[in-house]
């Protein structure tokens, strides 16, 4: 048996390619559109893939399992369960299986588990390594049991829209835990997702478990009692990014093909005048301090690091075209790359740093800039300043500066009215990113003072200032 597992940062997401090494056929679980990731692995290990599946309908990125199933001619294993809202709505060479099904992979053995909770198609795969005897060796979970955690059943309700769905859900997902509970304790626990996801509350960060541990040590599959699960499951989650319902509707009625898409240009600098003076949107995805140090008005900032992808989820619309700056060609092809896994295809061209400047000099105007603060400033100024802490609801519950607002970055922009254009507004965070993402929502929203706080509440709580909480 061949396993490689593969995993996407900035989406902390988990893909696998399972092979037989005796008759070299492969199948790919829960793949992205990094499809050329599972082709070069698969050329590499000297396997073919016949057989492309996933554990359900994904909401945090665009399946690849459609295209990649496509390019390699494999069947496409897809769930049945479920009731007939989140059937999949496409069918290419496609087998739907159900609860109790089988199916080799070579000499491998893929038994179907119906494990709804998290969504009601949701299924696991258990595979046998049948030369070596009977025993199941590994489970692949998806978004059902993660590394101290399980996946969240109120997705549906809270990002989809569908009311009512996420009690149901969590008492379905409990039933679920009961059943798989009772499977040998040394069976491989693979699931799709790591620290990082908004996808479940306490993901740990090591890629593989056991049940007999996570038996021991998984607060969800410690909880015996269904209503104390319920009210614990629900409780806490963060807040689901708002494309996670465009990615539900889209994984459900077929993908969009990624390589149907060409490379975005690198564009003249004198475009950017021109297409910032239509209200084009344009995200800067260089450094916060470059952004800082000098951008042109009525570009978004979001930096080209770890939160990119979630970001850009929550504030480029889809199906209209929008732009980038990027620090170079490498950078501008990242950035491509990071956006197309969450479906943000529409990349109509990129921009050099020094279109910025070109800016500057073609319309005669100063580049915005940014002022940075540290909490000693800050708390000279604090009777005459408003703070605004972007973090999430779990962050703020744990602790906070005491006379700070509470605006979550995600819908900042819709959460202004109350606030006092006339005066600064200091904008902070955990220390000092998701911040700088906020200024950058504030300027282009009309606020002329907006300040980040550089080191955000560490800082503040590394100097022995007051935090009001926990």
């Amino acid at each position: 048996m061949i396993l490689k597992r593969f995993y996407e940062t900035r989406l902390a997401q988990a893909s696998y390619l399972v092979a037989c090494a005796a008759t070299g056929e492969a199948i790919v679980i829960d793949p992205n559109r990094g499809f050329d990731t599972y082709l070069e692995a698969a050329e590499e290990e000297g396997v073919r893939i016949v057989a492309v599946t996933e554990t359900h309908i994904h909401a945090d990125f665009l399946s690849g399992s459609r295209e990649l199933a496509k390019l390699t001619g494999a069947t496409l294993y897809l769930s049945d369960e479920g009731d007939a809202e989140w059937k999949y709505g496409f069918g290419e060479n496609v087998r739907l299986v159900h609860d109790g099904d089988a199916f080799m992979i070579g000499n491998l053995k893929f038994e179907v588990v119906h494990t709804p909770g998290h969504t009601p198609e949701h299924i696991a795969f258990l595979v046998t390594d049948t030369p070596a005897g009977e025993t199941v060796q590994s489970a692949f979970t998806g978004d059902f049991v993660f590394v101290g955690d399980v996946g969240r059943p109120d997705l549906l309700e809270r990002a989809a829209g569908y009311e009512g769905t996420m009690e149901a859900g969590a008492r379905r997902l409990f039933r679920s835990l009961e059943k798989f509970k009772s499977l040998p304790d040394g069976l491989l626990i693979w699931p799709a997702h790591g620290a990082g996801s908004a996808c479940g509350k306490a993901l740990g960060g090591v890629p593989v478990s056991t049940l007999g541990y996570e038996k021991r040590v998984n607060w969800a599959l410690r909880i015996e009692d269904e209503q104390v699960f319920v009210n614990e499951v629900l409780a806490g989650q963060p807040e689901p990014p708002r494309y996670f319902a465009q990615m539900k509707v889209r994984n459900k009625v077929g993908p969009a093909l990624r390589s149907d898409r060409p490379a975005p240009s690198h564009l003249g600098a004198h475009r950017l005048t021109e297409l910032v003076e239509q209200g084009a949107i344009v995200v800067d995805a260089r450094p916060s301090a470059e952004f800082a140090a000098g951008h042109v008005p009525g570009t978004l900032s979001i930096p080209l690091g770890k939160g990119f992808t979630n970001w850009a989820g929550w504030f480029v619309p889809y199906d209209t075209p929008f732009y980038l700056i990027a620090m170079g060609e490498a950078e501008a092809h990242e950035a491509t790359n990071a956006l197309a896994m969450i479906g943000l295809d529409e990349v109509a061209g990129w921009f050099a740093p020094t279109a910025v400047r070109a800016w500057a000099e073609e319309t005669g105007r100063p580049l915005r800039v940014v002022t940075q603060i540290d909490c000693h400033d800050l708390m000279a100024e604090a009777d005459r300043v408003q703070v605004i802490d972007v973090r999430g609801q779990t962050e703020w519950d744990d602790g906070r500066l005491p006379f700070a607002q509470h605006r979550f970055l995600g819908t900042l922009g819709k959460n202004l009215d109350d606030l006092d254009r006339e005066r600064p507004v200091v904008v902070q965070c955990h220390s000092g990113g998701r911040s700088a993402v906020g200024c950058s929502l504030l300027l282009n929203a009309g606020f002329r003072d907006v300040r980040n706080l550089a080191g955000g509440i560490t800082a503040y709580r590394e100097a022995g200032y007051p935090v009001t909480g926990p």
